[in-house]
């Protein structure tokens, strides 16, 4: 699939602001912790469609996210995720990278333990 297609190469996801404007750029960015977070549960949402082969590009997005979090439990993300305006202005919302990570790592728990 796209989604699994644009995973980089360090586990997780992240899509550029620049997107907006280059259509091209859509899907590619440094990876931050709520984007990989979405993803995620993109992919666990989809279910039995994504089949064994999102598998591993699940384990390597939760991969990224244990091996980025902080000691203090929490992950550092320096990308604005939201949008105001696209092209004008973005926003920063300093909590998506906190409960994001946290709730796709718990559907991960969840949908592995069964």
């Amino acid at each position: 699939s796209w989604l699994v297609q644009c995973q980089n190469l360090d586990g997780g996801w992240g899509e550029t602001c620049l997107s907006y404007d280059d259509p091209s750029l859509k899907g590619v960015g440094i990876s931050t912790a709520s984007q990989t977070a979405w993803a995620l549960i993109g992919l666990m949402a989809a279910g039995e469609p994504t089949g064994n082969w999102a598998m591993d590009a699940m384990e390597r997005g939760v991969n990224y996210l244990v091996s980025t979090q902080q000691p203090d439990g929490s992950w550092d993300e320096t990308e604005f995720t939201g949008t105001g305006f696209p092209s004008h202005f973005y926003l920063k919302y300093h909590f998506y990278q906190q409960y994001f990570p946290l709730l796709a790592l718990g559907r991960y728990q969840m949908s592995v333990a069964s």
